[in-house]
């Protein structure tokens, strides 16, 4: 074993080396008391428990004469017998007073309910003398037994052998110095049937290794002499915890019971530290025995049974300062000073610290949430924060949460990108036949797109717009392989890359990348639709005629439109839950929100999608008809570029006027050589073609505008508006209950925050 090695490592020393070997004590009493008395308050309010206070503690195995130890340093007259063996741990503390007194009270353990608190505090003996107390120990031990629930024979009904509660005995006097000692419960390896178990065995090991693991705690390791030490559990226990044998003090007792020669020079061999395994060495003292007991009134009596023993060969030639109690009540009165002094501005750093971290912890769990009014604001501000957030959102201010460093966050962004693509998607993909174009010649002789209608409309849009392009060549099949279909691409894959949640599949099954079907051979569709709708006109055609065309032509516009909505629909959902899990405290409140708002969100964004089918219904359903100016410029410019086509074969160059010319007699001819049908066929063709394109961009904004922009967006009852403050205002109680509720873990930990908080303070009040 380790520690019986280096126990047993032998250190030569001279008589000029000795006093090297063993450093002295420091001379004096401690100087500090305010401080240690300041200590033990701390310890009184349990905070310990938080910062680890400067301790002395006296640990050893059972029958070790721990207990006559501590009754010879502290004076306090312990009563003896198996019955009154150490359940619990008692702190024995000094203190100087003008009053003399012995107040005994009982800390109780953390983990004690409040209930058991308040018990054992009301706990309370006060005597005058330590004659009053030796008459009365065993009395007040066995009242103590029965507030901690101890069981003895004395108290049958208790329900433990050990407790964790402290025993707290204050030994006040004007002559007495600052000290503190706590004596733990002697460890012990065998259980006894009846009396112990395997549970106390190791309740008693980890109270003992909860007090001495701390660097702040000075180990007394008490040791009969007349037991190898080798055997000593708990030297290996202190070196589990102080490898190093900087803080454990080694305190050898009953040395009157040491027969054997080499026995006693084993055990001198320690003290004089030719044996040195521990660097504050090992002290000799001489236990009281039962027949003390008379002598104990006056401690003149075994102080000289302990002289007398001391100046036998061979413990007379052990230097003096390491034998005896009075040597030994002066070291640990030092070493508690030395201690103390050491980490006196340690604890108020460290206290400062764990108050920080305290206070952040219970910032994390949000303001309290019992009252249902405490619940309403909780939620309240965070349903305030959720439309802050919204607000930005809408306005791209990017810049005022770092929830917008993740792309797919920026709505407005991303909302603006989809409504472009559906704009051109519309443009291109939209109409389900395309529209002829007429071509006449420029001034350079070249054959030009006659529908470039720049000057009646916005630009040159019908240069690249297949609705317009005779030349397109037909079904649009899924694949993606031109300008044309790449726009299809951009939409229809949107539904490929964004999550869609269960909830919303009702609502993105179109996302499923839509065909869209345009077909070229618009002329037999008219003249079909011509023929087949035809009635009594004379050299007309009925309004009807147009509606169904107007009607067959939009066929797509319903499945591009549901498919937008979708998309725009999934955006604005992942924003929202997205936001929602970020500003909520932990994943309990998220669902709850989630799982209250779920219905609400799903009707609104319903009504955003049914808006939209009745704007599909509405422009496809109802009469043609528009008072926008650009229709009636549009079916001009038609007519006569269609005008223009028809004279283009009978014109000529002529060198005099450096133009293009035509005879009067050919133009008679251009517009007399068609039939009623053609003529009809014509004028259908360019109606159709000025009105649609005139609804289509009326259509597409009123699409933004009310289903998305006010429906979806930023109307009074979109979506994003769904979670704000009147929305928890509306809450009754049990709902509000069920979502910002704390959970009976988020109560214990606030509950111990707000203690841990308030014992730091007050520790902060008691070390200034």
């Amino acid at each position: 074993m380790k520690l019986k090695r280096s126990l047993l490592e032998t250190t030569t020393a001279t008589p000029s080396t000795m006093g090297s070997e063993i450093k002295p004590p420091a001379s004096g009493i401690l100087t500090s008391p305010d401080r240690l008395r300041k200590i033990d308050q701390l310890r009184e309010k349990n905070i310990d428990v938080i910062l680890p206070l400067p301790t002395l503690v006296a640990v050893g195995d059972q029958s070790s004469g721990k207990s006559s130890l501590l009754e010879s340093v502290t004076g306090i007259p312990f009563p003896r017998g198996q019955e009154l063996c150490t359940r619990y741990a008692t702190q024995i503390t000094h203190r100087r007073d003008p009053e003399v007194q012995i107040i005994i009270t009982i800390i109780p353990a953390p983990q004690s309910t409040e209930a058991e608190k308040i018990s054992l505090r009301s706990y309370r003996k006060e005597l005058s003398s330590t004659t009053q107390l030796r008459d009365q120990f065993a009395k007040i031990l066995d009242e103590v037994n029965v507030y901690m629930k101890i069981k003895t024979d004395k108290n049958p009904e208790g329900e433990k052998t050990f407790s964790r509660d402290i025993l707290k005995i204050e030994k006040c006097g004007p002559t007495e110095d600052y000290l503190t000692v706590i004596d733990v419960p002697g460890i012990f390896r065998l259980t006894s049937k009846g009396q112990t178990t395997e549970g106390d065995r190791n309740l008693v090991r980890d109270m003992v290794t909860g007090f001495i693991k701390d660097k702040r705690t000075i180990i007394l390791a008490v040791l009969p002499a007349n037991v190898d030490v080798m055997t000593q559990e708990i030297l290996a226990l202190a070196e589990q915890y102080d490898p190093d044998g900087e803080r454990t003090l080694g305190v050898l007792t009953k040395p009157d019971l040491v027969i054997e020669r080499s026995a006693k020079e084993a055990v001198c061999n320690l003290v004089a530290g030719r044996k040195k395994a521990l660097n504050l060495g090992y002290y000799l003292v001489k236990n009281r025995g039962g027949d003390d007991d008379d002598d104990s009134k006056d401690d003149s009596g075994i102080r000289r049974k302990e002289r007398d023993l001391f100046q036998q060969s061979p413990w007379c030639n052990l230097p003096q300062e390491r034998v005896g109690v009075a040597a030994l009540r002066e070291r640990l009165q030092d070493l508690l000073g030395e201690i103390t002094d050491k980490a006196y501005p340690e604890l108020r750093s460290e206290a400062r610290k764990k108050l920080a971290e305290a206070r952040e912890q219970q910032d994390a769990l949000g303001p309290p949430r019992q009252t249902e009014r405490e619940q309403q604001q909780y939620l309240a501000q965070i349903a305030a924060k959720f439309q802050q957030i919204v607000r930005a959102a809408l306005e791209a201010n990017y810049s005022s949460h770092s929830a917008f460093d993740e792309h797919g966050l920026r709505l407005i962004t991303q909302v603006v990108s989809i409504t472009d693509t559906f704009n051109t998607l519309m443009r291109k993909k939209g109409h389900t036949y395309s529209f002829v174009k007429v071509k006449t010649r420029d001034s350079d002789d070249k054959l030009v797109n006659s529908d470039d209608d720049s000057e009646v409309d916005d630009g040159n849009e019908e240069d690249d717009d297949p609705a317009y392009d005779g030349e397109y060549d037909g079904e649009y099949d899924g694949e993606y392989d031109g300008e044309n279909d790449a726009v299809h691409s951009e939409l229809a894959n949107r539904g490929t890359v964004i999550h869609i949640p269960p909830e919303l599949e009702s609502f993105t099954n179109i996302v499923k990348q839509p065909i869209i079907t345009v077909k070229q051979d618009n002329s037999n569709w008219i003249r079909n639709m011509y023929l087949e709708s035809r009635g009594i006109e004379l050299g007309t055609f009925s309004p009807i005629v147009l509606a169904s065309a107007f009607r067959d032509q939009t066929t797509n516009w319903g499945l591009i439109t549901e498919h937008y909505i979708s998309l725009i629909i999934s955006i604005i959902h992942e924003f929202t839950l997205s936001i929602l899990n970020t500003i909520c405290a932990g994943e309990k409140l998220y669902e709850a929100i989630k799982s209250i708002l779920m219905d609400d969100l799903l009707a609104r964004y319903a009504k955003g999608m049914d808006y939209a089918k009745y704007l599909v219904q509405v422009e496809r359903e109802k009469k043609p008809y528009t008072v926008n100016h650009y229709f009636s410029s549009n079916l001009q410019k038609a007519r006569g570029d269609r005008a223009s086509e028809a004279l283009k074969k009978n014109c000529y160059w002529d060198d005099h006027s450096g133009a293009y010319a035509v005879k009067f007699e050919h133009i008679k001819t251009a517009v007399t050589n068609k039939s009623n049908q053609e003529h009809a066929q014509d004028d259908i063709h360019d109606i159709l073609k000025s009105y649609y394109k005139v609804a289509r961009k009326r259509f597409v904004d009123n699409v933004w505008l009310y289903a998305v922009d006010h429906h979806l967006l930023s109307g009074p009852n979109s979506p994003l508006t769904l979670f704000s403050e009147q929305w928890v205002l509306g809450l009754d109680e049990d709902s509000l209950n069920a979502i910002a509720g704390e959970s009976r873990s988020t109560r214990d930990k606030r509950k111990e925050l707000t203690k841990k908080i308030a014992d730091l303070e007050e520790a902060l009040r008691i070390l200034k």
